[in-house]
């Protein structure tokens, strides 16, 4: 996979940023080789955060910015794994690392949403056909807009307003599925048009939900509603927060943005 970001970026005044658009390696995918532009290699430095992202800080100059970011990475050639017969545990046997998952966040208000999860799927068999259930209906009763979201919306506004960008997916479903104690959480990263059709819209970034069953983490995709080939994981959290692309200290103008995730043949 060759996968990337650019950003533009304007400000009037040297800001400092976090950006979090680095490939996990703790994973499947194996990571061949990344550079940054040359400005952001020289001064910016890494670490990982408390979710095990990848994070780096840098300070943007005063006027107009490019910072590049470009990788290639092995990526197994496999849908997601899709867990029929998974089940869910009891709250009091989960993972003292995994409890969290199952509480309210910013995002995905768990909590707001309780009587509308289990009007839902309350009689839906538990385990992976009520997460899958959940999944599917976000992707039945959504419409992806672009026009309609915003930075601050939650799962609680997805609900009503039934539009949303695929951040706006993940959060609803992960709010539905901790309103029923499966533990969920946020993941992003880059996704390919792999085996599917290819669409007229420009590559972005694309959010997803993973949820925990029978003692293991598990992939599912409100927005394509499908299990897919070839996600190169960014980030994990309790939601968008946690794994935002671009954290600024200060007032900065985004100009453009492009993002590429394409399968290298041979």
């Amino acid at each position: 996979m060759h996968v990337g970001c650019e950003f533009v970026q304007r400000s009037e005044q040297p800001v400092h940023m976090v950006l979090q658009v680095e490939p996990r390696t703790d994973g499947a995918v194996r990571l061949i080789d990344e550079r940054w532009d040359d400005q952001t290699a020289t001064t910016s430095r890494t670490y990982v955060d408390g979710f095990g992202n990848r994070c780096r800080r840098l300070t943007l100059p005063a006027g107009r910015s490019v910072t590049r970011f470009d990788a290639h990475a092995d990526v197994p050639y496999e849908a997601d794994e899709v867990g029929i017969g998974a089940v869910e545990i009891p709250p009091d046997l989960l993972p003292d690392t995994v409890l969290s998952y199952t509480l309210p966040s910013r995002f995905c208000p768990s909590d707001e949403l309780g009587a509308v999860a289990w009007d839902l799927f309350g009689s839906v068999p538990e385990g992976w056909i009520r997460a899958q259930a959940i999944s599917d209906w976000v992707h039945e009763k959504v419409a992806f807009d672009y026009s309609t979201t915003v930075s601050t919306g939650s799962a609680l506004d997805v609900f009503t307003t039934r539009t949303g960008v695929c951040r706006d997916f993940a959060h609803l479903g992960i709010a539905l599925c901790r309103a029923l104690s499966i533990p969920a959480r946020y993941a992003f990263g880059y996704l390919p048009d792999i085996e599917v059709e290819p669409t007229d819209a420009p590559v972005d970034f694309c959010a997803w939900t993973e949820v925990y069953l029978s003692g293991r983490w598990w992939t599912l995709d409100p927005r394509n509603g499908q299990p897919r080939i070839g996600r190169v994981l960014i980030g994990r959290g309790r939601d968008a927060l946690d794994v935002a692309m671009v954290s600024t200290f200060g007032a900065v103008e985004l100009e453009s943005m492009l993002v590429w995730a394409d399968p290298v043949v041979g």
